[in-house]
């Protein structure tokens, strides 16, 4: 992932396009965002959180939604946060979402990834 976002960021991904980074703060307005201008917005796991910190039922899948229904995709890297049925109802995902072009490049990564 982190490779990804370097190349973003130098202009060296699918795109061709540079990427900045953006944090407004609030997931709503971030991807409010990413809708009108283009980009990704990323909330991955980590060491700490691998599971994520966004809430599959509240704020993962409605986002989701609005976001395939634009045109985009989302994804926890591996799967579709939308065929992801909730084992619990705080249950975590980790979650990047955009045009496809740039998550299918973030696929690509978590793919060639090995834990």
């Amino acid at each position: 992932m982190r490779d990804t976002v370097l190349k973003w960021r130098e202009g060296k991904g699918q795109s061709g396009k540079k990427f900045s980074s953006r944090y407004i703060g609030s997931m709503v307005g971030d991807v409010h965002r990413t809708l009108l201008y283009g980009g990704v917005f990323g909330y991955p796991g980590d060491t700490k959180n691998p599971n994520g910190k966004l809430r599959l039922l509240y704020e993962g899948a409605p986002m989701s939604f609005i976001m395939e229904q634009a045109g985009g995709l989302s994804t926890t890297g591996t799967r579709r946060v939308m065929e992801i049925s909730p084992e619990q109802v705080h249950q975590r995902v980790p979650l990047v979402m955009g045009s496809k072009t740039a998550i299918q490049e973030v696929m690509d990564a978590y793919s060639g990834w090995e834990k």
